[in-house]
């Protein structure tokens, strides 16, 4: 179960490369997760990618979030709530429900270290 969860987050991983605006890294965190308990090799294998690899490593290290990241994130979620609020006819509780959502990930996007500590 937890390998075949590893490699359709890396397949996931893999479509976030090719298409905009759908996420990697986090794909690339749940496959690393599953397969720590699972197959630890292609674990360590994505924790030494050369490209995803410092990301990944980064946050299971100490919760990094890259600050370019952290503003793409704020800057999406902030758009996509434009949209829903005045391109699309969603219920006032939907709205409110999003925008409540939306300020906890931001809020916690934000508060994570946007670099290494030494």
């Amino acid at each position: 179960m937890l390998l075949g969860t590893g490699w359709l987050c890396v397949a996931l991983g893999i479509v976030g490369i090719i298409l905009p605006l759908f996420p990697t890294t986090p794909f690339l965190l749940v496959a690393v997760w599953a397969f720590s308990r699972s197959s630890p090799e292609m674990a360590e294998k994505i924790r030494s990618h050369r490209h995803a690899g410092k990301y990944v490593r980064d946050w299971e290290d100490q919760g990094v979030i890259p600050t370019g990241a952290k503003v793409i994130t704020v800057v999406m979620m902030t758009a996509m709530f434009g949209y829903l609020h005045f391109g699309a006819d969603a219920p006032a509780w939907m709205e409110i429900g999003t925008a409540l959502i939306m300020a906890g990930v931001a809020a916690f996007v934000l508060s994570r270290p946007g670099r290494r500590s030494t």
